[in-house]
């Protein structure tokens, strides 16, 4: 699973024109699932992101998670965070997850954060999406899949 997230003041996801997720100050997840993932990574990355600390505190050191500044969360799927470019200019996305599984593993995921207390908005799977985000920072971290073993 490859999640990348990026500090936001504000963020909005739009289909075919029409808002279906926004939020405030928060995080933008992008989220690519491959094959091989399992409920029990969707679960770990879920709370490796909950509990992030890349907020600034009181003294300007990042040492908040989104859950601390009662931050939202609005969580993009994205298989293209799957590609592989190391042969040729085309991307490779031999190792996207299906549709079922990465559906379903998406929604884990996005379960798994509101299960933890969070506000979560979303975009819409499968669909040709428009976000439109304010980085904050900027900041934006790539989660290790190596770490995402659940223990």
């Amino acid at each position: 699973m490859r999640v990348l997230i990026q500090r936001v003041s504000r963020a909005s996801v739009r289909v075919e024109g029409a808002t279906v997720g926004s939020i405030a100050r928060g995080l933008v997840v992008f989220l690519g699932v491959e094959e091989g993932d399992d409920d029990g990574v969707a679960v770990w990355n879920a709370a490796k992101t909950a509990q992030l600390r890349i907020f600034s505190d009181a003294d300007g050191k990042m040492n908040l998670g989104v859950m601390d500044i009662q931050g939202e969360v609005l969580v993009v799927s994205q298989f293209t965070l799957a590609a592989s470019t190391r042969r040729g200019r085309r991307p490779s996305f031999e190792s996207a997850a299906g549709p079922e599984l990465a559906q379903r593993l998406y929604e884990r995921f996005v379960a798994a954060l509101r299960e933890l207390g969070l506000v979560v908005a979303t975009g819409t799977f499968r669909a040709m999406m428009e976000v439109e985000l304010t980085n904050d920072g900027p900041v934006t971290v790539m989660l290790d899949p190596k770490e995402a073993t659940p223990r």
